[in-house]
């Protein structure tokens, strides 16, 4: 065993890390794996230094040598799990989620930081079953209470989660995500609300920061509960701009790239040549704008007896970042356009059902329900032709302004939401790749209309299975029967019978969202649903 302190390569490469001369390290890791070749450190910290230069096939290759005989250090395995989470490799970093060193372990930092990952790869019972061993183990404050109370809020026990968020809402400094739970974990009343307290917390927030944001989004929910409308809006746009401030949003330049997108796949470059078929689970791909009833169909789906929920799962963008070799920082840029063309589509379905297929567990069909999929939902046929892919649709002022209300947070690609000319631009580029997608690819991609899903939800649901492949069964629309996590912006609203109150919300904020309504009504015909 080499002495890393020692060692004049490993000093080398500290040296030149320590420089952030990146190249000349990865050279002595390279030298260090010539001698070493069964090195784990050394391949996975030139993995990290490959996938940080956006070489993401050497990265992953390895990531997975590291892999191979995984150390027994929880935090280094912890590096190691988050490292293969990164570069795609899901079957790997679970099954060393299942590592000793963590499933024994009884600390509680090793224990919530497992739990991080068990939620990102979509495996909310079991991050559920480490918080709570790390409860145990003593982890307590603010920001534990916020994590609990989210599992507890994914895994459907609603009243524990709400009492979570008052532990963690009573400790200063004040977490503005937990005042946001809080505020949606039921309809506010005069006599029991937040309105006070979220008061005083914006009092010791940082200005600017996000925690200010989620108090606005907070305070408006609040607000409207009580039908104080006004105030309301006043709160939501607050927030909205606080979050358009910190990101953004260059309509042009996102319009320049669908429609780059649409020109590269044309119905020849889509058509994915002879089907290939084989026996195992098949995936079903819900797609459709954030906050259009995406999660509802997806329940409809999963209560078949042959449907597993997965989630929305990021696995078909990172087959396609390693069939690039490039991972863009959103779902599309610029040089994963431009290398589409070289892509090999039988190696990126591959690579998709080899990382997803386990999430079916003994189920024919599982749903993968990432919303923004749309943008990519011809290059999934293209890979995966015996796919199916269900679009819902949504009235553009209910989806729009349920957009502008969520607080989705940071992500860069939630950017559009926070700025009512931005997300009116945006819903029509989604309109305009939806309408080429059915135009090069008749027949492929179902639309369902939420309204018809919520106000005939049998009639629909049969037509939904009917293209999947499927019968009816009595109790498909019954969400209360539903028992799985859901992981979304309406995991309180889904544990309800299915209803159609969710309809033109935005009415009392009619004369503030004119603007919106015009610039939706105005959208090219090409873009109409």
């Amino acid at each position: 065993m080499v002495n890393r302190s020692t060692d004049k390569h490993w000093t080398r490469v500290y040296r030149y890390l320590a420089m952030r001369q990146l190249a000349p390290a990865r050279a002595e890791l390279e030298c260090i794996l010539a001698r070493q070749p069964t090195s784990g450190a050394a391949h996975l910290m030139l993995g990290g230094l490959l996938a940080d230069a956006d070489h993401q096939q050497a990265a992953a290759g390895h990531v997975l040598e590291a892999a191979r005989n995984p150390p027994a250090d929880p935090g280094v395995l912890g590096d190691l799990i988050a490292a293969l989470i990164r570069v795609g490799e899901i079957v790997a970093a679970r099954r060393l989620l299942d590592h000793p060193s963590i499933t024994t372990s009884a600390s509680a930092p090793i224990l919530l930081r497992a739990a991080t990952q068990l939620q990102t790869l979509g495996e909310h019972r079991a991050a559920l079953g480490l918080i709570e061993r790390a409860r145990d183990a003593g982890a307590d404050g603010r920001v534990f209470h916020f994590s609990r109370a989210i599992q507890l809020l994914f895994n459907g026990r609603l009243d524990e989660a709400e009492a979570d968020l008052e532990r963690s809402v009573a400790i200063e400094p004040p977490l503005g995500q937990a005042y946001l739970h809080l505020a949606r974990a039921r309809r506010q009343t005069p006599a029991r609300n937040h309105l006070q307290a979220i008061t005083r917390a914006l009092a010791n927030v940082e200005p600017g920061g996000e925690d200010q944001a989620a108090l606005e989004f907070a305070r408006y929910k609040e607000l409207e509960d009580l039908q104080r409308y006004d105030e309301a809006w006043h709160a939501l746009e607050r927030g909205n701009a606080l979050l358009h401030a910190q990101l953004p949003c260059d309509s042009a330049r996102e319009s320049a790239l669908f429609e780059r997108l649409i020109e590269v796949c044309t119905p020849e470059f889509l058509h994915p040549g002879s089907a290939r078929i084989d026996d195992g689970p098949r995936p079903i791909f819900v797609i459709g704008m954030p906050r259009s009833g995406t999660t509802v169909l997806e329940r409809v789906l999963c209560n078949h007896s042959q449907v597993e929920s997965a989630g929305e799962l990021g696995e078909f963008p990172r087959a396609l970042a390693w069939a690039t070799d490039h991972a863009a920082p959103v779902m599309l840029d610029a040089t994963t356009l431009a290398r589409l063309p070289q892509v090999d589509w039988t190696e990126v379905g591959r690579r998709y059902l080899a990382q997803t297929r386990w999430r079916a567990r003994g189920n024919g069909f599982y749903v993968d329900k990432l919303p923004r999929n749309w943008m990519l939902a011809g290059l999934i046929h293209r890979a995966l032709p015996n796919a199916r892919i269900i679009r819902v649709v949504r009235d553009p002022m209910d989806v729009c302004f349920s957009n502008w209300r969520a607080c989705f947070g940071v992500g860069a690609e939630y950017a559009y939401a926070y700025d009512l000319a931005a997300l009116a631009a945006h819903f029509g580029q989604y309109q305009r790749v939806l309408a080429h997608w059915q135009r090069a690819l008749p027949g492929v991609i179902l639309d369902v209309d939420y309204a018809r899903l919520v106000q005939e939800p049998e009639t629909a649901a049969r037509d939904i299975l009917a293209f999947c492949g499927l019968d009816y069964e009595p109790g498909c629309v019954d969400l209360t029967r539903n028992a799985a996590p859901v992981a979304t912006l309406s995991a309180p609203q889904v544990r309800q019978p299915i209803h159609a109150r969710s309809f033109r919300e935005w009415e009392p904020y009619g004369a503030q969202l004119q603007g919106l309504a015009s610039a939706l009504a105005s959208a090219p015909e090409d873009a109409a649903r």
